[in-house]
């Protein structure tokens, strides 16, 4: 009888330790996932207000060109400013780490600094071509090519800044990932 009376306490005492570890491990993975999606929320947030900034000189610039209050020749300076400015953001946002569900936002975020870095290249293009134009039409040319890339730019800007407002929304799952995927149940053969 002494032997169980001192028995029951240490296996209470040893259940009631692993329910408690079992809800320390899972309250430890929620606060880690938690850290996790914050921090790629910040880091986004971060680098749209800075693409977001830098595009948006040069999209003023190139707005100036194409209605003709500045000279095609003032764009390279600018042009080479946002389109290393682009391939820096480039750069980070493929370095970006979250959850599964940002890896769509992150590639998301990628593909518009790719559009935007086609679309200074479009503007540079055009404005090279008006700076040297003579002929009426390669003037048309480079017209038609700024115009193209300033839109560009402008769609790739607002695209980002949607990017960014996803993942500000981003919220934690947290539910366990399956380990297998579910078996599959086969029909019974006639």
């Amino acid at each position: 009888m002494t032997e169980l009376a001192i028995l029951l306490p240490m296996v209470a005492f040893l259940a009631l330790a692993i329910g408690f570890a079992i809800v320390l491990r899972r309250a430890g993975s929620i606060v880690a996932r938690t850290r996790e999606i914050e921090s790629f929320r910040s880091s986004v947030r971060e680098l749209a207000a800075r693409i977001d900034q830098s595009l948006d000189g040069a999209v003023g610039r190139v707005d100036a060109v194409r209605r003709q209050q500045l000279g095609a020749e003032t764009m390279a300076s600018t042009i080479e400013a946002a389109a290393n400015a682009v391939a820096r953001y480039t750069d980070e946002a493929r370095a970006l780490h979250g959850p599964p569900a940002a890896e769509a936002i992150r590639d998301e975020l990628v593909a518009e600094l790719e559009r935007a870095d086609r679309a200074l290249r479009m503007v540079d293009h055009g404005a090279t071509i008006m700076a040297q134009a003579i002929r009426r039409g390669r003037k048309l040319e480079a017209q038609t090519s700024i115009k193209r890339g300033y839109l560009n730019l402008v769609h790739a800007r607002e695209a980002i800044i949607r990017h960014a407002a996803r993942a500000a929304d981003l919220q934690a799952t947290f539910a366990p990932a399956p380990a297998e995927p579910p078996a599959t149940l086969h029909e019974p053969r006639p």
